[in-house]
């Protein structure tokens, strides 16, 4: 850490004991989770402090048309708490949200929740050890540690385009779905072709006078097996044995297709890519009538460097007359329209921005300022020093802080494999921390340094950083070209965060008392 990472101390507050043991910073799967995995850990004294009047976080928050997880909902959920119930193979946003709810009602999480809260930043108290969390309005709440389960689908990117403000029609983010706006008989406008495009683009077709579709970079595509569950696959996901043997090969099967393309060897990374992309793009035209159409909206780039997605009907959507692709870069926007870098104006009533999230940008994890030890600011550090975190979860310089969603902590697959293992891995320190009689606790330089410097290693390899992922324009690489996704396995994620030697952190009781606590046992397990 440099002298040039370090803010002002933050003035000393008078000495008093914090509102509570743990301060949770995000009433999505991250917050449910962390805050299961703190009373498993017999840690009862947490709040779960959310901006939203609603749980669910990215569930909540995005409403859009055709809103759907991406990955079959029997993996998309808790390993402890398996769900037979869902309507369809991938389930409708609306039911994660109350599976979500569910969580919170069945693990007693209910009176621990301060929704309509905003955090608006974060500061350790140095002196009394803890975390003293400013609310929007200027209230505080005090933590002894902190979690931020902020995720990385919090904070909507729009689109750096000259003039995007002064058009005349309805603008809108897709994560921020406005349905007082009426689309019938609109001219309509999408830019983005991610997988929430994919969703959107066809389930608002038939009811738009005309839709345009602005492409950047195109998407790879997949079929999409889903369906109604009903008859014998209800039966079957109903019954907990069977449901937990489909979810293993489920998990096998992503952990191989996503994860595998990202930490496999090289040599299996390029064969099954080469084995797969060729029937994938195969499909993918046969889909398209047009050529013309078809060939624009054929990846060039190779299929694992950003998410793929998949999808029956977003291909066959631009065979229809009242569906436009335009692949010609945006120059502007005008009051009526969209302007092309070719001269034409595309004039349209309503524009859409689906263009996902700032995920690995500066002030953007988490979403708000956060001061550690000496005022240490933490998107100044990252900014300076790359993106890091031990497992994830921990920065030297910020004691007591956790995160759920930390660089180098997810693996990718089903966003609640991570929320697993990161809550495991907090909720043991803390726990520790407790059992020590220690009011602080902070991750070892050396260890916190080792960590990253095998990340980077391991990731040299990646097929991100060969000629194979030119132009695909990936959120997998942040602004510093670091892919900050934990280059392991899930089952290395799953048994690092969970078996991690405890003394890979620095257990303290305060300024008062400069050694460390003593440790008389340790944990099992």
């Amino acid at each position: 850490m440099t002298a040039s990472t370090r803010a002002a101390r933050p003035p000393v507050a008078e000495r008093h004991e914090p509102d509570h043991e743990v301060v949770i910073v995000g009433a999505g799967f991250g917050g449910i989770g962390a805050g299961i995995a703190l009373q498993r850990k017999g840690i009862h004294d947490f709040v779960i402090v959310d901006k939203w009047d609603h749980v669910g976080g990215t569930w909540h928050a995005n409403t859009y048309p055709g809103v759907a997880v991406d990955i079959p909902s029997v993996i998309y959920s808790f390993s402890y708490e398996q769900r037979g119930g869902w309507s369809r193979v991938f389930a409708p946003g609306s039911e994660l949200r109350d599976y979500a709810d569910d969580m919170v009602d069945k693990y007693g999480l209910r009176d621990k929740l301060r929704l309509n809260t905003s955090v608006t930043g974060a500061t350790f108290d140095e002196q009394n050890c803890m975390w003293r969390l400013t609310l929007d309005g200027g209230a505080e709440i005090t933590g002894r540690h902190v979690v931020m389960a902020v995720g990385g689908l919090e904070r909507p990117k729009m689109p750096d385009i000259p003039g995007l403000q002064d058009f005349g029609g309805v603008l809108m983010h897709t994560a921020l779905w406005d349905h007082d706006v009426a689309l019938a008989g609109k001219r309509v406008a999408v830019i983005g072709t991610g997988a929430t495009s994919l969703q959107l683009v066809p389930a608002i077709v038939d009811e738009v006078a005309h839709l345009t579709v602005f492409q950047r970079t195109p998407i790879w595509v997949f079929p999409k097996p889903d369906s109604e569950v009903h008859g014998i696959a209800r039966a079957v996901l109903e019954f907990g044995q069977l449901r937990s043997a489909l979810r293993a090969v489920g998990t096998i099967a992503t952990e191989i297709g996503m994860g595998g393309m990202l930490t496999g060897p090289s040599w299996m990374v390029e064969a099954t890519r080469k084995v797969v992309e060729a029937p994938a793009r195969a499909w993918m035209r046969s889909q398209i009538s047009d050529p013309a159409t078809r060939e624009k909206l054929i990846p060039r780039y190779g299929l694992g460097c950003k998410r793929p997605s998949m999808s029956n009907e977003y291909l066959k959507t631009f065979n229809r007359g009242d569906v436009s692709l335009v692949t010609d870069s945006i120059e502007r926007v005008t009051e009526a329209g969209v302007v092309t870098a070719d001269g034409v104006e595309h004039e349209v009533d309503v524009l859409i921005c689906a263009t996902g999230f700032k995920l690995w940008e500066r002030d953007s994890v988490p979403p708000f300022p956060v001061a550690g030890r000496d005022g240490l600011d933490a998107a100044e550090f990252w900014a300076i020093n790359r993106f890091q975190a031990y497992q994830g979860v921990s920065v030297p310089g910020f004691p007591n802080m956790f995160m759920i969603t930390g660089p180098y902590g997810f693996v990718l697959g089903s966003y609640l494999w991570m929320i697993e293992a990161t809550a495991a891995h907090l909720s043991r320190a803390i726990a520790e921390t407790k059992r020590r009689g220690a009011r602080e606790v902070e991750i070892r330089q050396e260890v916190h340094d080792a960590y990253f410097r095998h990340c980077l290693q391991r990731q040299a390899r990646n097929v991100l950083f060969t000629p194979t992922c030119a132009g695909s324009n990936t959120y997998y690489i942040d602004y510093h070209g670091d892919s900050p996704f934990r280059p392991t396995t899930h089952g290395e994620m799953y048994w690092q965060n969970r078996h991690y030697d405890l003394d890979v952190y620095r257990y303290g009781v305060g300024p008062t008392h400069a050694h460390e606590a003593t440790a008389t046992s340790k944990e099992a397990g």
